[in-house]
């Protein structure tokens, strides 16, 4: 593939352009930024103004330009951090970003309008917030086998070309870049399209039995229906899920017994991949935060669902050949709805190539048997060995194995549960693997060495804290089992402090966060209005609701406060504690009772469809909503005024569209 300019310099001429120059490329043309215009040229080589003045920064990367409401802005990455060294090319992960505003009038660090600096903020946050991962010369947004697929037709395209749509994270920030080098045959500013990618990346070296080794662990997060683990849910009208990732475990052997280090190369000579992926259940599901611990469960079944049920199904049978869709929702309780209405649609599409396969995972493996997942592995045995796994042979030019299916696993959040057993799958096919090369016996297993089996256990509990993370808000839960092979009564205590972190960000902080991914993956764009968009820094509740939580407050402060009172009159301190006993009750009571209005709710792009939904399903309850249940829009003042904030985000551009339609339907 074409190169990546791998270093800029960044050069300004007063308020007029920024013009970003490739030092280490030797002829290369620097690329200028006109700031009156927005438009972007690139110039012949050598060919930098003389007034032109140097930024102190130096610049890793391009990632693309967003339009706010007073001003578009180009987003370059200023410090990264070396991560590994795979297939002989150096992965980094981008650790901090600058955005460079083309109106002279903006001061990134002091906005002249609040809704301006409230975009800015949100942008900030999610780059700050994301793990993101890039390479100058191998493609980290696609699986080894795809690439073997494709090499010759790559051989002379560029990153952005071939770079896998689903995981190139900063596409929409890159649309000005992509639109007008297709558009210009003169203009290829291919150079500075860096595309980066969401997701995890683990690299460990070994030696078995004299073999030089790298195992590695990738994941590619999905931009596409991307976001937080209560405000996105299920699937989407074009058959997208949430929370779909992509992981690929490499094994790269060297040639021989060495018992030496990794080869300067870094290039192996066996070269190994096997893929998994996760996802939300697919079908039109959701759940409404409410403030209490497990929010309203609710199933939509809308007209649409067996088809976009089929098309995201049949998306993967394209992409990865077979499936086997094992599930891990509860078989009763509160997950139950989701099992069955899964079970039903795949049942109703009846794809062939599809396979379900049900594991109760909480059942199994109930009192800590953490080892009955070999139960799921023995029913799972017979299409792992039909699915195989890529293996390209040495010399590089002869497959000697395609991995012609995957497993796909799913829990409720496809995180915890769902990464046990991907990582049981994992350990399975790596002893295959290591079999199939002849560095384990038949019988052999890497629990038997406890240097590689160590690693091979952090590397997937790391993978798995950090996708739990960018999702949910905490490590992943049931993680000490991942990471040391057994369950322990201190696993479960942690496992509760991280319920209590997700609970409190899910509820209160994630709001924003969703804003952040709706924004920078372009399902929102900003009006050029600043006014048109208060609705984001402005909290329009009633006066009653937002009096609440500070009465709240007060009142819990004056008991403690009267609790270091002297005690002169008990009778006068009885009343002065019925006095606020009373106005905390009544206080927390209306919180309660109207629970939905205090949560962190996404303001671009509303929850309405899913909170207010009358339509055919199944809803676990009308928590949150007032005295009114589930009529409060029609009956309750301050719910029909929250409705209204709720949906003050509606004009939007994007995916707007899908989302008004899915109201037409439910409607």
């Amino acid at each position: 593939m074409r190169h990546l300019h791998q270093r800029l310099q960044l050069y300004t001429q007063g308020n007029d352009t920024y013009i970003f120059v490739p030092p280490d490329t030797v002829g290369a043309q620097s690329l200028t930024v006109h700031r009156s215009s927005g438009e972007l040229v690139l110039n012949p080589p050598h060919s930098l103004p003389p007034s032109a003045r140097r930024s102190g920064k130096t610049i890793f990367g391009i990632l693309g330009m967003i339009s706010l409401s007073l001003s578009e802005y180009v987003i370059v990455m200023t410090e990264r951090e070396f991560k590994g060294r795979l297939m002989g090319q150096d992965i980094y992960r981008a650790t901090d970003f600058d955005l460079l505003p083309l109106s002279p009038n903006i001061n990134v660090h002091n906005p002249p309008h609040p809704v301006e600096a409230h975009l800015i903020a949100l942008v900030r946050a999610h780059l700050m917030g994301g793990f993101f991962l890039f390479s100058y010369g191998w493609d980290l947004t696609r699986r080894l086998q795809a690439q073997w697929e494709t090499r010759e037709k790559d051989s002379d395209r560029p990153f952005w070309e071939a770079a896998d749509d689903r995981f190139f994270w900063n596409k929409f920030l890159q649309t000005r870049l992509i639109e007008l080098t297709l558009g210009n045959t003169s203009q290829d500013l291919s150079p500075y399209i860096l595309p980066i990618m969401y997701g995890t990346f683990d690299l460990r070296n070994a030696v078995l039995h004299g073999r030089t080794m790298q195992i590695c662990l990738i994941s590619r997060r999905s931009r596409f229906r991307a976001g937080t683990r209560y405000f996105r849910r299920g699937i989407d009208h074009e058959g997208h899920v949430a929370n779909f990732n992509e992981t690929e475990q490499l094994l790269m052997v060297e040639d021989g017994a060495t018992g030496g280090p990794v080869p300067a190369s870094g290039e192996f000579g066996t070269q190994m991949s096997f893929v998994q992926i996760r996802g939300s259940v697919p079908v039109f599901w959701a759940e409404v935060n409410t403030l209490r611990y497990k929010p309203d469960l609710q199933v939509m079944d809308l007209p649409d669902t067996a088809e976009m049920t089929r098309r995201h199904l049949q998306e993967q049978v394209s992409t990865y050949g077979e499936q086997a869709l094992v599930s891990l929702v509860n078989r009763k309780g509160y997950e139950q709805p989701v099992k069955e209405a899964y079970e039903r649609y795949v049942q109703q599409v009846n794809l062939p190539g599809v396979k379900y396969q049900y594991f109760d995972f909480h059942n199994e493996c109930k009192h800590m048997r953490w080892d009955r997942i070999s139960v799921l592995i023995d029913e799972l045995e017979s299409d792992l060995k039909k699915h195989g796994y890529f293996h390209l042979a040495p010399n590089k030019n002869e497959v000697l194995q395609l991995q012609r299916g995957t497993v796909r696993t799913n829990c409720m959040d496809n995180l915890d549960r769902t990464n046990v057993v991907q990582a049981a799958l994992a350990k399975w096919t790596l002893n295959q693997q290591l079999k199939a090369l002849g560095i384990l016996s038949n019988e052999g297993s890497i629990d038997a060495y406890e240097a590689i089996s160590k690693d091979f256990r952090e590397m997937w509990a790391d993978h798995a804290d950090a996708i739990a993370n960018a999702y949910g808000g905490s490590g992943a839960l049931k993680s000490d089992f991942t990471r040391t092979g057994q369950r322990t009564n201190k696993g479960a205590m942690e496992d509760g402090v991280k319920s209590l972190t997700r609970y409190l960000k899910n509820n209160f902080f994630d709001g924003a966060r969703q804003d952040g991914f709706d924004l920078v993956a372009g399902n929102w764009v900003p009006r050029k209005t600043p006014a048109s968009s208060m609705f984001l820094v402005t909290d329009p509740r009633p006066l009653i609701t937002r009096s609440m939580p500070p009465i709240a407050s007060f009142s819990l402060f004056m008991i403690c406060a009267g609790l270091t009172l002297p005690r002169t009159s008990d009778y006068s301190l009885f009343y002065y504690f019925i006095l606020w006993l009373v106005l905390l009750s009544i206080s927390l009571g209306f919180i309660v009772i109207h629970g939905i209005d205090y949560v962190s709710w996404p303001r671009l792009i509303p929850s309405t469809d899913a909170i207010y939904y009358t339509g055919p399903g199944f809803r676990s309850g009308h928590h949150g909503k007032g005295f009114g249940g589930d009529m409060a829009p029609k009956t309750r003042t301050g719910t029909s005024i929250s409705t209204k904030w709720l949906n003050s985000g509606k004009k939007r551009v994007g995916v707007s569209a899908v989302e008004e339609g899915e109201k037409k339907r439910v409607d």
